[in-house]
This record gives structure tokens, sequence and C-alpha cells, in this order.
């Protein structure tokens, strides 16, 4: 997870066509709860998310379903964003000891 910080806040993902800038407000805006991390994400292509998985989030997570919206709720859970800011802070310091 600490590898998804980086490439979240370094613009390696958000440079990606077409798709990075929503991966990256996606992961913003996600939620994590139980060891499981839900999003909502505007996709075009069938499946869905077909182009986002392949290029960045298989390398992240594992056992990932999609389905589609029928209407946007509010998620529940603690900020993923904040779940891998945490993951980042911790290796960093690992690393340095």
């Amino acid at each position: 997870m600490a590898r998804f910080w980086t490439i979240l806040n370094d613009g390696t993902v958000a440079r990606q066509e077409p798709d990075g800038q929503e991966i990256t407000s996606s992961m913003k805006r996600a939620v994590i709860s139980n060891g499981t991390v839900e999003w909502y994400e505007t996709c075009y292509c069938s499946p869905p998310l077909k182009h986002e998985k392949t290029t960045v989030y298989d390398r992240f997570f594992t056992g990932m379903k999609t389905r589609p919206a029928e209407s946007v709720s509010k998620l529940k859970g603690q900020k993923f964003w904040h779940f891998l800011e945490t993951q980042h802070k911790v290796g960093v310091r690992e690393t340095s000891l």
C-alpha cells in the first residue's frame, strides 16, 4: 500500500490516459471498513473498470468486484486516502531505521 500511495501522489497514476485522474479522485473518495475498500467511479468501458484494473488496481487489490451503482450514497468507513497515507508513513519509518 505504501507503493500505491506513492504512485497516487507523484503523478504516475494521474498522468495515465484516459482514466488516471478518475482513479486518483476515486481513491480520495474511497473508504475502508473491515478490510474492504469501497468507492464510486465513473467508467464507460465494458466490462467496468477493465483498463483501470489492468493498469493499476490489479497490482494493489485482490478479489475486486464491480457493480453498477443505482444511486450514489454516502459510504461508511475510514477514509482510504488517510489509511494509505498512514501506511506510507509507517513504511518510511521502518525503512529509515
